[in-house]
């Protein structure tokens, strides 16, 4: 795809990228897919995914206590719990408010862990990761389940093939993660400011009519994904039939803010033909 050469006049050091159908067919790539970056929050999707799992499997419902009084593992997939964003501290009563948490995120990895008895990253490597042939990718050290992760674009290929074509997951789980939970909450979604409302799914961001946003002006309403800090989003768009993973080495700022949605459209409009 002539589009996605576009991460080349991009100012960072280094970037990859790719584009997958929902069939599994890798459109194109351009980059080192092969390259390892820290994804800070595209790790939410990665260890949503394993909490879907958990969930399959019977480990923990959905609607059990997790995290503050009155919070649910539903609540903290889909930041409502009222924790805060980077301390495990309180500040809104739970499905009140979208309050985008780190801290939640790793609260939720804590809960399955104790409930399955397998540390959260090795909990994510088997359920997830090992079943999609993700070998390059891993919790670093164990870390946190909100920002840790490390990938390629080669492997984040596969989890968004997997997303779009469930294999690891019934169809129904993951049409509920990528449908709005808890509708008409405010909230800021980092990085843009202010959403009114400011939907997410179960792990997944759900861009609605979000405005300004990490995606393109084409990007239909019903366009889920993450991005990350680092540097690095993955969006998948159900109207379109396919989704794309870009990964860099340079933090997340004004110039990501400036070239993401163009190069979005850019990739849509080629998809479209």
């Amino acid at each position: 795809m002539q589009s996605l050469a576009l991460i080349e006049n991009w100012p960072v050091p280094t970037a990859a990228a790719a584009v997958v159908r929902a069939d599994g067919s890798v459109v194109g790539t351009h980059g080192p897919t092969d390259r390892r970056f820290a994804l800070a929050s595209v790790t939410k999707p990665l260890a949503a995914y394993a909490a879907l799992v958990a969930y399959e499997e019977g480990a923990v419902e959905l609607d059990e206590p997790a995290g503050p009084e009155g919070s649910t593992v539903r609540h903290l997939l889909a930041h409502t719990s009222g924790l805060a964003f980077d301390e495990h501290r309180v500040t809104s009563a739970p499905g009140t408010r979208r309050l985008y948490s780190n801290a939640g995120f790793e609260v939720l990895g804590d809960h399955i862990a104790k409930a399955t008895d397998i540390p959260f990253g090795e909990y994510l490597r088997q359920a997830v990761l090992e079943p999609l042939g993700m070998t390059a990718t891993a919790l670093e050290g164990d870390g946190s389940p909100a920002k840790d992760g490390v990938s390629t674009v080669d492997d984040l290929v596969r989890f968004a093939a997997e997303v779009q074509a469930p294999r690891l997951l019934d169809a129904r789980t993951v049409a509920a993660a990528m449908t709005v939970t808890y509708p008409g909450l405010k909230g800021v979604l980092p990085g843009y400011g202010h959403q009114n409302p400011n939907d997410w799914g179960l792990g997944f961001e759900i861009r609605d009519g979000k405005s300004p946003h990490w995606t393109g002006i084409s990007s239909s309403p019903r366009t889920f994904g993450h991005f990350g800090q680092a540097g690095t989003f993955l969006w998948i768009d159900p109207d379109a039939g396919a989704a794309c993973v870009a990964l860099t080495d340079r933090p997340f700022g004004p110039w990501a803010v400036e070239v993401w949605p163009p190069f979005t459209d850019a990739v849509l409009s080629e998809l479209r033909g």
